[in-house]
């Protein structure tokens, strides 16, 4: 498994992108810091970014609703519908912006996967069309998800303390 801390960025097909990261936690807790809107405010958001709605329907057919509120007041509405939830293993679900700048929605795979106590994170990006695909590349869109996965590393290590503390 690669050291956590560093996320790679790929374009595998001309509609792809694919993320990965590896978390130094346990897959368990770190899809329910996907699914569970009280951790998802915690670290959801590039650096400078939050979330003040936070709405998860965690079903097949559910929806989701997210707005962050940026520097200097900015809002940033998205959201979408679940299409295939697995714990720990999978979430997958479509993404629309509210005011996107490429056509079509997108459908977003998690896969989690587990080794020696760590999470492998690939998150596989798919979209309408190559352009809308080419558009998210030139957005600062690798740095706003690794900043917003630096934040999910420090809320699960505070998590792990908090939980071995208890456990003595």
């Amino acid at each position: 498994m690669d050291d956590p801390g560093t996320l790679t960025v790929t374009t595998p097909t001309e509609r792809q992108i694919v993320l990965t990261r590896v978390f130094d936690a346990p897959r368990r807790m770190v899809f329910d810091a996907f699914t569970r809107p009280e951790l998802l405010r915690r670290w959801f958001g590039a650096r400078g970014w939050n979330l003040v709605v936070c709405e998860v329907d965690l079903r097949v057919g559910g929806g989701w609703r997210f707005v962050s509120l940026g520097p200097d007041g900015a809002h940033m509405g998205q959201g979408g519908v679940y299409r295939e939830i697995v714990p720990p293993d999978r979430l997958v679900y479509t993404e629309v912006f509210d005011h996107q700048s490429y056509p079509g929605e997108s459908l977003i795979a998690h896969d989690f996967a587990e080794q020696a106590g760590r999470t492998a994170l690939t998150s596989t990006l798919l979209y309408a069309t190559r352009e809308g695909r080419d558009t998210v590349l030139r957005y600062p869109m690798a740095r706003g998800v690794a900043e917003s996965y630096d934040r999910l590393a420090e809320l699960l290590r505070s998590h792990r303390t908090q939980t071995k503390g208890a456990a003595t």
